[in-house]
């Protein structure tokens, strides 16, 4: 949803993306990129990275809101969309599971560099520490804007429509309503009004515990390792990945 408040990022997403059909495909190829490059083997991220930039190579034309050109290969467009996938696992886990120290924290923005650089930001560009994202997002502020295709994907996510997905997939498209669910209750202050989200209310709050309960009882599940691994290979099972090196963390 923040993503899409970039109008150079949403032009690509609303001139080339297929995911308001078919929101789970979309749901699914996120969640298989992410699987690779967080879980998987050197050599399989770098095939994943390859994949998405072949894609983008595909996806340029002109943005209507602003009037430039867009290229989703563009490292300034590639370098936002990195950051506000990064530190939106960061704050999803801070609100939902915790845990985490300062130093934790801007460790695990410094290794997700690793990430940009896979998908061609040069390293060089990608903030490394919460007060580097601050800065980058602080300076970002000024180009962000809501469009009518940045309206129709934020409550297209905050609340996916079910109908869309073949009832045998409902299992596993549940997903999609709890990550709706959560994204709006992640959702900054300082940005609802642009993306057209009431601040938060009673609702939301109840969502956020529902929510933090949920991940609480499976960050604590994961610690046992036989469940870590059913867990790992019901992943590799859905998202086509190969199997997590075991002396990685499964958490």
């Amino acid at each position: 949803m923040i993503q899409s408040l970039n109008p150079l990022a949403m032009a690509g997403i609303a001139q080339f993306s297929d995911f308001m059909t078919d929101p789970l495909k979309r749901f699914r190829r996120t969640a298989q990129y992410v699987h690779h490059v967080v879980f998987s083997d050197t050599q399989s991220a770098q095939q994943a990275a390859w994949r998405v930039r072949k894609i983008h190579d595909r996806v340029h034309g002109i943005d209507p809101v602003t009037g430039k050109e867009f290229h989703a290969n563009d490292p300034e467009t590639l370098l936002w969309v990195h950051a506000v996938e990064a530190h939106s696992f960061l704050a999803a886990y801070r609100a939902f599971v915790g845990g985490l120290t300062e130093a934790d924290q801007d460790r695990y923005l410094a290794e997700y560099v690793a990430a940009a650089e896979l998908i061609g930001v040069p390293r060089a560009m990608v903030p490394s520490s919460r007060q580097e994202y601050r800065e980058y997002f602080e300076s970002m502020l000024p180009s962000l804007c809501s469009s009518k295709a940045a309206a129709e994907t934020i409550q297209f996510v905050a609340k996916p429509n079910l109908r869309l997905v073949p009832a045998k997939e409902w299992p596993f498209a549940i997903n999609l309503k709890w990550a709706g669910h959560a994204s709006v209750t992640l959702m900054p202050r300082s940005l609802r009004r642009m993306a057209g989200l009431p601040n938060p209310g009673p609702r939301e709050w109840m969502l956020m515990r529902w929510t933090a309960a949920n991940a609480k009882a499976m960050d604590r599940a994961l610690t046992v390792d036989t469940v870590a691994t059913a867990f790992d290979q019901m992943a590799q099972r859905k998202m086509g990945t190969g199997p997590m090196p075991r002396s990685q963390s499964p958490r």
